[in-house]
């Protein structure tokens, strides 16, 4: 039988150096999945989101691509936010350990 995704991926998270940059990289994965969710929910391609945010659709999938070097400004997220319909809440989760 061939090995799942899961299978791989529990079998490179037991490298602790895997799962160290797995855990750094979470937050900027999860939140570009939420982004892209958002958008589809509002029913919106990149191209009308890049329009109504005033900018080009390079842009808009520059920040929602999970390999984007780039870390958008709180400020684009709130703005790319309130353009598909959302607000912004960021909360804080105590690390365990």
């Amino acid at each position: 039988m061939r090995p799942t995704l899961k299978d791989f991926k529990n079998k490179a998270l037991a490298n602790a150096e895997v799962s160290q940059e797995y855990d750094r990289l979470s937050a900027a994965y999860s939140l570009r999945k939420e982004l892209i969710k958002i958008r589809k929910a509002a029913g919106l391609t990149q191209e009308e989101i890049a329009e109504i945010l005033h900018t080009k659709k390079s842009n808009i999938s520059r920040l929602e691509s999970v390999h984007s070097k780039v870390s958008p400004n709180l400020s684009t997220i709130e703005a790319y936010a309130k353009a598909a319909g959302y607000r912004v809440e960021v909360k804080f989760i105590p690390q365990t350990r």
